[in-house]
């Protein structure tokens, strides 16, 4: 085995043994280490998350789709696995890299180990590699295509250890995450509702929703239902004409993954949801479709934002708020005064970036100041993170409320 302390450019196919993990990144370098959860192969774009917890979260996220996750922090699985904590029906990442496993489940929540439930859902991980080094790396040179090999998926028909080259041309033959549209793989295949929740529970809801899965997570809708929405969770190909059927009083667009620049027609969509004057919130992936529907670009970011701990500035309040984030792309808008929506000349009235990311300035919300819509780029449900953008639920309601008080109708 090659030790973290080694270099990674000299591991040949006589370093590692079929007992190994071994991680091939699609520039060349490499990483030996020990099988953790599932063996096998796997193959993704590798992805470093910065929270010190919410494993279990971050693990169950859809918008993990294809991506091989490495936790920053080293030590991960202390905690267990609960019922509780998942935010969708199963494990999404793509394959799962942490520096040293716990030993041992210590919680009065837990009802297994993470080790035994990436064996369930056939997740197939490493563990025992420098991932600091790793994750300085990426920083460096930006995320990119990897493949995780380990047991079986090391050796050959005759037995013989795969070569390097061999396990590189694997990884280099697979989908970039540019250009992939991943809305359908994630989405709900029907319509499912969730009732108001806690002190609304039993009323006539406040509030209709219609929420767009386009890899939503369950706290979500959760936080509306909390307070007196009753959400319409429908899959991410559903018509204005199904929308209209519901009659809501606010539309949402949920994270997910993908690139945004191939979703062209969930754009469309929305500059109909807007033409009809439909209240809406996006988060995530809804914020750069948003930032599309209003003429904006998209790009890749060099390594994204992952974690729960992400500073972002409110520019409305001038508040700073610790965030919780997943997402490779950004929106390309002019942050300062507002501007107006590039698409058809202002159609849309005036627009201003409403939150910035205070480590590199990346846009992480836009606020329509002529329409009832706003967006912002990372996850105020808050799981697993910190409730500092809760009041954003609060914002949805009283454009909605607004909305109704101002009788506006919804052609």
């Amino acid at each position: 085995m090659v030790s973290v302390n080694d270099s990674v450019e000299a591991a040949t196919a006589d370093s590692y043994s079929v007992n190994d993990a071994v991680l091939v990144l699609e520039d060349g370098q490499v990483y030996v280490g020990d099988p953790y959860g599932a063996t096998g192969q796997t193959l993704g774009e590798i992805v470093f998350a910065t929270g010190m917890t919410g494993y279990q979260e971050t693990l169950t996220d859809p918008s993990y789709d294809r991506q091989i996750v490495v936790q920053t922090f080293p030590h991960i699985g202390d905690t267990g696995v609960n019922d509780e904590d998942p935010e969708s029906s199963r494990i999404w990442v793509a394959g799962y890299i942490v520096r040293v496993p716990s030993p041992n489940v210590s919680n009065w929540r837990a009802d297994g180990s993470l080790d035994d439930d990436l064996v369930r859902n056939g997740i197939v991980g490493m563990s025992g590699i420098d991932t600091r080094k790793l994750v300085r790396h990426l920083r460096s040179a930006g995320v990119m295509r990897a493949g995780i090999f380990s047991g079986d998926a090391l050796t050959n028909a005759d037995g013989s250890l795969k070569t390097i080259d061999e396990l590189l041309s694997q990884v280099k033959a697979s989908p970039l995450m540019s250009g992939a549209h991943l809305g359908q793989e994630v989405s709900t295949p029907e319509e499912y509702i969730v009732e108001p929740c806690g002190e609304f529970e039993g009323k006539r809801p406040l509030y209709e929703v219609v929420a767009f899965d386009m890899g939503i997570k369950s706290m979500t809708p959760h936080r509306m239902a909390e307070r007196g929405c009753r959400v319409h969770i429908v899959p991410e190909d559903t018509t204005f004409e199904q929308v209209q059927a519901i009659n809501p009083d606010g539309v949402f667009y949920s994270n997910g993954p993908g690139d945004p620049s191939t979703a062209d027609k969930e754009v469309e969509l929305l500059r109909r949801i807007l033409d009809a004057g439909y209240p809406f919130f996006g988060i995530c992936f809804g914020n750069q479709l948003l930032g599309r529907a209003l003429g904006f670009g998209t790009y890749k970011l060099k390594f994204g934002h992952r974690g729960i701990n992400q500073p972002v500035m409110d520019l409305t309040t001038r508040k700073v708020e610790v965030t919780a984030h997943n997402h490779g792309f950004a929106v390309d808008a002019p942050i300062g005064d507002p501007v107006p929506s590039p698409f058809g000349d202002g159609h849309y009235g005036r627009v201003r970036v409403s939150h910035i990311d205070l480590n590199d300035n990346v846009v992480e919300g836009l606020q329509c100041l002529d329409i009832p819509a706003f967006s912002v780029q990372y996850h105020p449900e808050a799981a697993a993170g910190p409730h500092d953008a809760a009041y954003l639920f609060d914002r949805f309601c009283d454009l909605m409320k607004n909305n109704k008080k101002e009788g506006n109708a919804n052609a």
